[in-house]
């Protein structure tokens, strides 16, 4: 009688076992899942703001387009118009698939490999925003100075002070670009080490 008392308790007890470590391997997944999301939401916020800036810039272009008066400020006013709108929507649905990646279903290495992907279609995106952000300085300058003070610089000379605030924006834009693909680098690499302790 004893023994089957024994074996009653010893199972109930390996039953109680299963069912803790089966709730503390949920309660790190979903505390996983936070950190994860986490690494991305300072981002996200940013880059939320950042487009709506790009938008309203959109807003202005749009309302002040019939200013632009020659076929190429207005080719300069499209295009400036197109990279305001697509390239900030491209990385933040990149940045909200990447956020979003569901941690708690799929096995670690189907999320690995979802993450890597998403990983570097995010830094690709940055890394082409970097290069035209450079392209678009060239064509946000004759449209804005054609809308806010009526001057086409195509048809002036540039005077020295005019060189050397281009010169210092192109400096300031070289280093802040590098500071922002670095700490893309730096979170997305953080958020993979997330990932990966998983396994471990």
């Amino acid at each position: 009688m004893e023994l089957e008392e024994l074996r009653a308790t010893w199972s109930e007890m390996s039953q109680e076992l299963e069912k803790q470590k089966k709730l503390t391997n949920e309660i790190i997944l979903k505390m996983t899942q936070d950190r994860y999301r986490k690494k991305f939401s300072k981002l996200r916020n940013l880059e939320t703001v950042g487009a709506m800036i790009c938008y309203l810039w959109v807003v202005f272009f749009l309302f002040n387009f019939g200013k632009l008066d020659t076929w190429y400020l207005q080719i300069c006013g499209v295009l400036t118009i197109g990279f305001l709108i697509i390239l900030p929507t491209l990385v933040l649905k990149s940045l909200k698939k990447i956020q979003n990646l569901d941690i708690l279903n799929g096995s670690y290495k189907k999320n690995l490999v979802i993450y890597i992907k998403e990983k570097n279609r995010l830094l690709k995106l940055q890394q082409m925003g970097i290069y035209l952000s450079y392209l678009l300085l060239f064509i946000l300058v004759p449209v804005s100075t054609k809308i806010i003070s009526n001057k086409n610089i195509f048809l002036t000379s540039f005077k020295p002070l005019q060189v050397i605030a281009l010169v210092v924006a192109l400096i300031f834009m070289f280093f802040f670009t590098r500071w922002g693909y670095k700490s893309y680098k730096k979170i997305t690499n953080s958020a993979e080490d997330i990932l990966r302790d998983l396994d471990s």
